[in-house]
């Protein structure tokens, strides 16, 4: 309930080849980095998964690495504080692993795999594996990304409705717009939930839903940035977990 291993040995070897006759100190200034590591941390006023609270409608401090091979592919980690119970504990810890790279001129995939972790969590089954796919590409002055999500039935994943598979699919799309000669980025995002993890699925039976964000970004200083959201669901609004907020993030990237 919760939200990329990202790499063409045969090239790199082709490539070695090639400057096998280049003194060493030229190799270093021109060869690209087989391996990049990237990663962030962040205090968010509201961890929001999908529009639905993990944090209790409070502050939560967040964190992440990934280690990505010039293939296209990449392993990392993300993890959050959360406020969900005693069966999830108060921390959630994400492993992932996945393949990104060009489909065709513009158009950019991402696929892999997602683990859902609960380290200190207890009392019951709450840890799942979601995969993942998306394409990303060029819409006039905006970026467009559309992607889905599936976790097949699974015991940690709630099952509210007596016998009905307890699966879950995700369908959504982004749209960031950059706002020419200023450092704004104008965000917008529509989800919609078709099973366990369903907004309302926990207050009523119904196992749809849609979230929705509207927002915008910018770079404060240096690695700094700041975004600002507001962020809704479909169904019943409980107060701090489904209610719409404003979610305000600073996020230091490196």
């Amino acid at each position: 309930m919760l939200l990329s291993v990202r790499g063409a040995i045969a090239a790199t070897l082709l490539a070695g080849t090639a400057l096998s006759a280049v003194p060493a100190f030229a190799q270093d200034a021109e060869a690209p980095k087989e391996i990049t590591v990237t990663g962030s941390a962040a205090v968010t006023s509201d961890y929001r998964f999908r529009g639905v609270s993990q944090s209790g409608g409070d502050i939560a401090i967040q964190g992440g690495i990934t280690v990505s091979h010039a293939s296209g592919f990449y392993v990392g980690t993300w993890g959050s504080s959360i406020d969900l119970g005693s069966l999830y504990g108060s921390t959630e810890l994400d492993l992932f692993g996945g393949w990104t790279g060009a489909l065709t001129s513009g158009l950019t995939t991402d696929v892999g795999l997602l683990y859902y972790a609960y380290p200190n969590g207890s009392g019951g089954d709450s840890e799942f594996f979601e995969p993942y796919a998306s394409v990303t590409g060029q819409v006039g002055p905006g970026k467009l990304k559309v992607g889905a999500t599936y976790a097949w039935k699974q015991s940690a994943l709630p099952n509210f409705a007596g016998n009905r598979k307890s699966d879950n699919l995700y369908l959504y799309g982004n749209l960031d717009v950059a706002i020419p000669s200023t450092p704004l980025t104008v965000s917008g995002h529509l989800g919609y939930t078709d099973g366990a993890l369903a907004p309302s699925y926990y207050s009523t039976s119904d196992r749809t839903g849609f979230d929705w964000s509207i927002g915008a970004s910018a770079t404060v200083y240096g690695p700094l940035s700041l975004s600002v959201s507001y962020v809704g669901v479909t169904g019943p609004s409980v107060d701090g977990y489904t209610d719409d907020t404003v979610v305000a993030t600073l996020t230091a990237s490196f």
